[in-house]
């Protein structure tokens, strides 16, 4: 184990020195190249910023108003007649826009179930096997501007759909 560690802390300076070096070798200006792939990144993440404040305005917007826990109640009676626990609906909606209001709901939910009942288990699986969709789709997309997604947001919602079934599956398996 000790030797993973130490592996693990040098493949960075590892990396970094190999570029360098690489770069040295080849002749190349490695400081200008890297200011201009700084300053490159900059320019994304500019674009980025209105998607992204839009993003994190319209959820907080959702959560104040209570929709997303209504919404959550809702499908959460559905979801229990066919197994998946009403509990854990309003972390699956939730984790489909933002991951660190998810991460708020796992913790709330360790701390009323424990960590190591099915809930919490089945919680942190469903974190760990899920993405936030809507938070991806609109930040990436928007920061290379793709505006038609076709198939992207079904694709993500039958994926978080599986997941979310996969790990209540494999939950109640381990359990």
């Amino acid at each position: 184990m000790r030797l993973f560690t130490y592996l693990s802390n040098l493949i960075m300076p590892f990396f970094i020195f190999y570029i360098i070096g690489f770069g040295l070798l080849s002749r190349r200006d490695v400081y200008g190249d890297f200011l201009e792939g700084a300053e490159e990144g900059l320019k994304i993440v500019w674009r980025m910023v209105p998607t992204l404040v839009g993003l994190l305005v319209g959820v907080g917007v959702l959560r104040a108003s209570g929709f997303l826990e209504f919404l959550a109640g809702g499908l959460g009676k559905i979801a229990q007649g066919i197994g998946f626990p009403a509990e854990l609906m309003p972390l699956t909606i939730i984790r489909m826009f933002s991951s660190s209001a998810a991460v708020g709901l796992l913790l709330d939910i360790f701390k009323q179930h424990g960590t190591d009942s099915s809930l919490g288990i089945m919680a942190s699986l469903i974190l760990s096997s899920t993405e936030s969709v809507f938070y991806c789709l609109s930040v990436y997309f928007g920061a290379v501007k793709i505006r038609k997604t076709r198939y992207a947001v079904p694709g993500a919602l039958l994926a978080t759909l599986s997941g979310a079934i996969a790990s209540i599956y494999l939950a109640r398996l381990l359990l």
